[in-house]
C-alpha cells in the first residue's frame, strides 16, 4: 500500500473519530459511552514544548514582531487552539501536567524544587503518566530536554527507555539558569529518533529558548530589537530542524504531533518581568497546535478554552486507549465541534508563597471571563480587555459570584516541599533548618501584586551579580530584605554576592538563613557545602552535601568524594567519584573531573588521563561551551603530568587553569610547589603573591600559609599569616592556621 493510500487511511480514521464526539463533556464525568476509533496502529507521537513561548508572540496568533517559518508551516497543518492555558507558569509543574494529564494538587509537583512525581505510584498504576502507558502499548518512549529542572529524577524518566537530560548542576546560579542549547539537545535526540522511526514511537522534546537570560544567536540577535522576540526566532530554527529530520525519515505525516508552551513570560506588562508570581493572562495564555495524522482538520482553528491537561487524555482517546478517569481534561479532538461545551480551565502558582513570603494566587478562564483569586481578587472581561487592564468586579459581581463558587472546588492545598527520609529530617533539625522560622505554607499573606517593588529590586540585584557588580548587588538585596525578611530567594543570592566578594561567613550566614526559611532547599544546601569544602570545614561541608542527595545525587557524591580524597580516604574518594557518575551519561564533565583526580591520588595515571580525556570531549561536543563546566580539569592533569615527571606540560595546564579561573586557589598553590621542586623558587614567590593579589581574601592567605608549611618554609609561612591576620582578625580559617 502507498504512502498517499495510508494517508488517506489517516485522514478518514480521524474524521470517524471527531464525528463520534464521544469524548468526555467535561471534569469528572467519567469518559464517554461509545469506544473512540483508532488511528492507524502505531500512530508515532510527538510533543514539542517551548519554554516560556507567550502565545500573542507568535504570527499564527497575529503577532506581527517576529518571523516564525516552521511554526507557520506546522500552523497550516495543524487545529490551532487560540484559548489554551497552562495549569501554573512554572516548567517542572505545568510539565508534569502536560505528561499525567492531572492538576498539580493531583500530581503532587507544586515547584521547580522540592517535589517530584512519584515512580512507584507511576508503575503501579496510581498516578496515570502518558510515557508509562504508551511503554506498556509497545511504543519506544524518547526525551530530550533542555533544562535542569526538568532531569530525570525528578520522576519525569519514569517509562522513557532513552531520556536526555545532561545539563549539569552548578552553585554559582539559580536553577533557571542551569540551561543547554536546544539545538544541542535536538543533536542528541536525533540518532535515538533514527533508531524507533520504524516502529510505533513517542518524542517528548523540550527546548529552554526563549526562557531568561535572553540571549538570542545570529542573526537573530542583530534581527531583533526584542531579545525574547529574538529567541522565539532560535527555537523556531530548532522547531523547524526538529520537523526536517521527522520528514526525513519519513514520519510527519502520519504523526500525531503537538506543539505547545508550558507557560508564557510577563514583560513588565503587569509588573512581572518573568514568570511564576502572577497569573495574568501574559503568563498562563500559551499556544498550542495539534497536527493529526495526514493532515485532518488542516487550518482550523478553536476558540473555546482548552488546556495543557487536555494534551493526554487526546492522545490516548485517539490512539483508542483508556482514558482514566481521574482525568480531568477532554479530547482536544472533541472541541472541534458545534456543541463542545465552555468549560472553564484552573491555573495556580504556589511559587510567591514557597520562595517569597506572600500569598498563593489561583484562577479561571472561560471564552469570557478571567478570574484570578487572591487577597485582592480580580475579574476581567476577556472579550472586552483581552490585556486585562480593567478590573470588573465590582460591575459584574453575578460573574464573579458565579466563579468564585466554582473555585472552591478545586484543591488547593499545599503539602511542603521537601517531603525527607527520617534520617534527612533529622539532619535538617540538627542543622536548625527546620522548626522556627520556617516559610508558611498556610494562611493569608501578602498580595503578590502589592510587592512588585520588591519584586523589581530582586531582578535588579540578580542583574547586578550577572554583571559582576556584587557590591551593588549586594545592596539590591539588602534593599528586598529590610522589607521582606522572609524572601528565600533574596537570602540566597545575597548569599552568592557576599561569596564573590570574598566575606565567605556573611555568604554562610545568608545561606543559613536561606536554608533555616527553606526548610533545607537542596540546592541551597549544595551552595553552602561547596563554600563550606572551599574554606577546609570538611564536616560542615559533608553534612549539607547529603541534605541534598536525592535531588542532586551526582553533584553531592562529587562533592563528598572530594572531601574524602581532602581526608585522604582514597577508598571512601573512588566509592564517591564512581556514584556520582553511577546512572548518569558517563559524558558528564564535573563527575568525571572528580574521578580523574581521585585517579590521580591513588596514582593510577593512565586512568586518571583517560577520563580528563573524556571529559574534554564531553566539553567539546557541547555548542554552548561554558567554561565553568571545566573547572578543574586543567589542574587535575597538571597534578598528573607533574607526578609523571613531566614539568613542562604540568606547568602549561596549571597556569590554563589560572587564566580560566583567577579566583580559585589551588591551581596557584600546585604550581608554587611545581616551581619549587623544579628549583625555580623565583617563581614559587611570584606565583604565591599573584595568589592573594588576585584574590585578597582570607582563603587565598589560607592557601599561600599551607603552601609554605608544606614547602620547609616556616618563617615565611608565619610572616605571611601575621599579615593576613593583621588584615582579617576575624578570620576563623586563619586563626585555626595560628593556633596551629
Amino acid at each position: 500500500m502507498n504512502r498517499r493510500s495510508l494517508s488517506a487511511l489517516a485522514v478518514l480514521a480521524v474524521l470517524l473519530v471527531l464525528s463520534a464526539a464521544c469524548n468526555r463533556s467535561g471534569p469528572g464525568s467519567g469518559g464517554g459511552t461509545a469506544a473512540p476509533t483508532r488511528l492507524p496502529e502505531g500512530t508515532p507521537v510527538v510533543f514539542i514544548s517551548v519554554d516560556t513561548l507567550r502565545a500573542d508572540h507568535l504570527p499564527a496568533y497575529g503577532y506581527r514582531g517576529v518571523e516564525t517559518p516552521a511554526l507557520d508551516a506546522l500552523r497550516g497543518d495543524s487545529v490551532l487552539f487560540e484559548n489554551a492555558y497552562t495549569t501554573t507558569p512554572l516548567t517542572f509543574p505545568a510539565h508534569s501536567s502536560l505528561l499525567t494529564g492531572l492538576l498539580p494538587a493531583a500530581h503532587g509537583v507544586r515547584d521547580n524544587v522540592g517535589y517530584s512525581l512519584d515512580p512507584a505510584r507511576i508503575e503501579k498504576g496510581e498516578l496515570p503518566y502518558l510515557p508509562e502507558i504508551l511503554k506498556k502499548k509497545g511504543y519506544a518512549t524518547g526525551g530530550a530536554v533542555s533544562a535542569y529542572v526538568l532531569r530525570g529524577k525528578t520522576g519525569l524518566s519514569t517509562g522513557f527507555d532513552f531520556y536526555e537530560d545532561a545539563i549539569e548542576f552548578r552553585t554559582d546560579r539559580g536553577l533557571g539558569g542551569l540551561q543547554r542549547p536546544g539545538a544541542e539537545t535536538l543533536a542528541l535526540a536525533k540518532p535515538w529518533l533514527a533508531t524507533v522511526s520504524g516502529q510505533p514511537f513517542f518524542l517528548f522534546f523540550h527546548i529552554y529558548e526563549p526562557h531568561t537570560p535572553y540571549a538570542p544567536p545570529e542573526p537573530f540577535a542583530s534581527r531583533y530589537a526584542s531579545k525574547y522576540d529574538g529567541e522565539i526566532a532560535a527555537s523556531d530554527q530548532i522547531v523547524g530542524d526538529l520537523l526536517a529530520e521527522l520528514r526525513r525519515l519519513g514520519v510527519y505525516d502520519k504523526a500525531l504531533i503537538v506543539l505547545l508552551s508550558d507557560h508564557g513570560e510577563g514583560l513588565g506588562e503587569h509588573g512581572e518581568e518573568e514568570h511564576g508570581v502572577l497569573l495574568y493572562r501574559e503568563a498562563i495564555h500559551i499556544p498550542l497546535l495539534l497536527k493529526l495524522p495526514g493532515g485532518a482538520l488542516a487550518g482550523q482553528s478553536v476558540a473555546k478554552p482548552a488546556g495543557i491537561t487536555d494534551v493526554a487524555p487526546t492522545v490516548l482517546a485517539l490512539l483508542g486507549l483508556d482514558v482514566p478517569k481521574a482525568l480531568p481534561g477532554v479530547s482536544l479532538a472533541s472541541l472541534t465541534g458545534a456543541q463542545a461545551p465552555v468549560r472553564r480551565m484552573y491555573s495556580e502558582t504556589f511559587y510567591p508563597r514557597l520562595h517569597f513570603g506572600w500569598n498563593d494566587l489561583a484562577s479561571l478562564a472561560d471564552d469570557r471571563h478571567h478570574y484570578i483569586e487572591g487577597p485582592d481578587p480580580e475579574l476581567y472581561d476577556l472579550q472586552a480587555d483581552p490585556g486585562e487592564k480593567r478590573n470588573v468586579l465590582a460591575q459584574e459581581r453575578r460573574a464573579f459570584a458565579a466563579m468564585r463558587q466554582a473555585m472552591a472546588g478545586f484543591d488547593r492545598q499545599l503539602a511542603p516541599p521537601g517531603e525527607v527520609d527520617p534520617e534527612t529530617r533529622q539532619a535538617m533539625i540538627s542543622l536548625g533548618y527546620i522548626g522556627s522560622s520556617a516559610g508558611k505554607t498556610e494562611g493569608l499573606l501578602p498580595d503578590p501584586k502589592s510587592q512588585l517593588g520588591t519584586l523589581a529590586d530582586l531582578k535588579t540585584g540578580m542583574g547586578l551579580l550577572a554583571g559582576r557588580r556584587e557590591t551593588e548587588a549586594e545592596a539590591a538585596f539588602r534593599r528586598v530584605l529590610a522589607v521582606n525578611p522572609k524572601m528565600v530567594d533574596a537570602w540566597e543570592f545575597l548569599g552568592r554576592s557576599l561569596q564573590k566578594q570574598g566575606r565567605s561567613d556573611e555568604a554562610l550566614a545568608a545561606y543559613r538563613e536561606a536554608l533555616r526559611i527553606s526548610e533545607g532547599s537542596p540546592h541551597i544546601a549544595l551552595a553552602a557545602a561547596s563554600l563550606y569544602f572551599d574554606l577546609g570545614r570538611l564536616d560542615d561541608a559533608a553534612s549539607h552535601a547529603k541534605l541534598a542527595m536525592v535531588a542532586h545525587p551526582s553533584f553531592a557524591h562529587g562533592l563528598l568524594a572530594q572531601i574524602a580524597l581532602r581526608r585522604k580516604d582514597l577508598d571512601s574518594a573512588e566509592r564517591e567519584a564512581r556514584q556520582a557518575i553511577q546512572g548518569e551519561d558517563e559524558l558528564r564533565v564535573g563527575p568525571l573531573i572528580t574521578l580523574a583526580e581521585v585517579l590521580q591520588a591513588r596514582g593510577r595515571y593512565e586512568e586518571a588521563l583517560d577520563a580528563t580525556a573524556k571529559a574534554g570531549q564531553a566539553f567539546d561536543q557541547r555548542e554552548e561551551k561554558d567554561p565553568d563546566l571545566i573547572r578543574g580539569l586543567h589542574l587535575v592533569r597538571g597534578k598528573i603530568l607533574a607526578d609523571l615527571g613531566n614539568a613542562a606540560a604540568a606547568e602549561t595546564e596549571l597556569r590554563r587553569e589560572i587564566e580560566l579561573f583567577p579566583k580559585d586557589v589551588r591551581a596557584y598553590s600546585n604550581l608554587a610547589i611545581l616551581y619549587a621542586i623544579t628549583g625555580r623558587p623565583q617563581g614559587t614567590t611570584a606565583t604565591l603573591r599573584t595568589l592573594v593579589d588576585t584574590n585578597p581574601t582570607p582563603a587565598a592567605y589560607a592557601e599561600a600559609v599551607k603552601t609554605l608549611r608544606l614547602l620547609k618554609d616556616p618563617n615565611g609561612a608565619s610572616a605571611l599569616l601575621r599579615y593576613a591576620l593583621g588584615r582579617y582578625p576575624q578570620s576563623p580559617e586563619l586563626r585555626e592556621l595560628g593556633a596551629g
